[in-house]
């Protein structure tokens, strides 16, 4: 069987498509940098990665010129045909903005608002924890990841907070089992305040499946957080293999997102 082929999606602007594509290649999976005009044959991938940035400076609002681009409607049909979808931090944005995410209807049913937080106005860049609050099975994206495990892992975005106007759409996802991701404490707690969570997001929301589980829009930076050598001082599972240099290559936490990835393609589109 060959190997799943990842195309890490480059929008003029983004700055995170290098160490996306590195986790890819990591896993064991092939993968390229694909240019936003790149698009004739793009089908011919197995999984797309909307890496992180500023795509076209985020002109207007984050995310939102990335969404309008044609490329965007030829990845919504490979999602349709089951092909996972990652999108990280500003790729994120782009998924919401264009509609894919949360995907219960044709149309923006979300937005990542400004941060909100007593310390910074704007960019923010931080570790953090995010907590798995779903089973194994909901997300492809989180077939290696156990329900209410902590990933410390950093953000780094000026406009991070899922807001939306409708009332009923958190009730939704939470019943649907969209919310896959909130930020919590290092021993697991959820807590509205800053810093645990650090942008004011409703519901703690770091990240949201569509309904089908192939999708998903995070806003922390797993790539960022996929080997034990990424991971800052003051995390215990780094502490460990000081020293040992040939440990510090070992996978962190993080790295399970795109393992996940590829267990999926190699059981369901291969």
């Amino acid at each position: 069987m060959r190997k799943p082929n990842i195309a890490v999606i480059y929008f003029p602007g983004n700055n995170c498509e290098e160490e996306s594509l590195r986790a890819v290649l990591a896993t064991g999976m092939e993968g390229k940098i694909v240019r936003w005009n790149e698009r004739r044959g793009i089908e011919k991938y197995d999984g797309f990665i909307i890496p992180g940035g500023w795509g076209y400076e985020d002109r207007i609002r984050a995310g939102v010129i990335m969404a309008k681009d044609p490329v965007f409607d030829l990845i919504r049909k490979e999602a349709e045909n089951d092909k996972p979808v990652l999108g990280i931090c500003n790729g994120a944005q782009a998924l919401v903005e264009c509609g894919m995410i949360p995907g219960l209807k044709d149309n923006v049913e979300m937005a990542l608002a400004p941060n909100k937080n007593p310390f910074v106005n704007g960019y923010y860049c931080a570790w953090v924890y995010i907590k798995s609050t779903e089973e194994q099975n909901r997300c492809i994206f989180t077939k290696f990841i156990e329900k209410n495990e902590v990933i410390p892992i950093p953000i780094a975005h000026g406009e991070g907070r899922f807001i939306t106007k409708d009332k009923e759409l958190i009730s939704k996802l939470i019943k649907n089992k969209q919310i896959i991701f909130r930020y919590s404490t290092k021993d697991g707690k959820i807590e509205e305040s800053f810093p645990t969570n650090p942008n004011g997001a409703v519901d703690n929301i770091a990240a949201i499946c569509n309904k089908n589980g192939n999708v998903m829009a995070i806003m922390p930076h797993p790539e960022r957080a996929s080997f034990i050598r990424q991971l800052p001082d003051t995390t215990e599972l780094k502490n460990k293999f000081v020293g040992n240099a040939k440990a510090m290559e070992d996978p962190a936490p993080a790295m399970h997102v795109f393992k996940s990835m590829k267990s999926y393609i190699e059981e369901e589109i291969l």
